[in-house]
């Protein structure tokens, strides 16, 4: 695809399709988005994304935003990496993760993270981040159960699909400085499955770019 580009920020939930990007082995270029310093807000890139936020998926003269929207895209550009699932349970499970690392995983961490959101004082700010860091250890206990439920190595099943890299992405938060968790002995089912991303050279190769160290 010509003009491939992928807007996105270190540690951003971007990670996701940076990952899948560089599963599918074709040329983008990653377009660096620091949030810290405000490149979100810059009227270039609020003609491209008006929400302000990364990911943005930039190909020739199609866009999309929002992970769900852009891994799927992913995936169903680049058949042959096999990204998304055929079997139809599969297919739903895949799209279940996508659906709950969006609407659930990262509203949590976004209490603990962009407490500015949900509220204005100073007081309401520090119970938003304590409630919303509560609500995140019940959400990853959650994940970590399901993942421990199943015997597949992967999200939706015995085949790597666009779901893992969202899953891992939250991992990836749950051991960061906002929650701080102990991944390994918390989530030891969702750790293991960190670890089988790690061995992936399209996960290395994204990771490094970002400079995020290795599970």
């Amino acid at each position: 695809m010509a003009g491939l580009k992928l807007y996105y920020s270190p540690g951003a939930c971007s990670l996701a399709p940076g990952i899948a990007l560089e599963e599918t082995g074709v040329e983008f270029e990653p377009v660096l988005t620091k949030l810290a310093d405000g490149a979100q807000k810059t009227p270039e890139f609020l003609a491209l994304n008006p929400k302000g936020r990364v990911p943005v998926l930039v190909d020739g003269d199609f866009v999309v935003t929002e992970n769900p929207a852009i891994l799927r895209y992913i995936a169903r550009s680049f058949p042959a990496a096999a990204l998304w699932p055929t079997d139809p349970r599969e297919e739903a499970r895949c799209a279940e993760w996508l659906a709950w690392c969006s609407s659930g995983l990262h509203i949590a961490y976004a209490h603990v993270r962009r407490p500015e959101r949900y509220g204005t004082s100073d007081a309401a700010r520090t119970e938003v981040v304590a409630k919303g860091h509560e609500t995140c250890r019940d959400v990853w206990r959650q994940v970590e159960a399901k993942l421990a439920a199943s015997r597949a190595p992967w999200a939706a099943g015995d085949s790597f699909s666009v779901a893992d890299p969202y899953v891992f992405l939250f991992w990836t938060w749950g051991r960061g400085p906002a929650l701080g968790f102990d991944m390994p002995a918390d989530f030891p089912a969702w750790t293991a499955h960190a670890h089988r991303m790690a061995e992936r050279p399209a996960v290395r190769r994204a990771l490094e770019r970002e400079g995020i160290a290795l599970p």
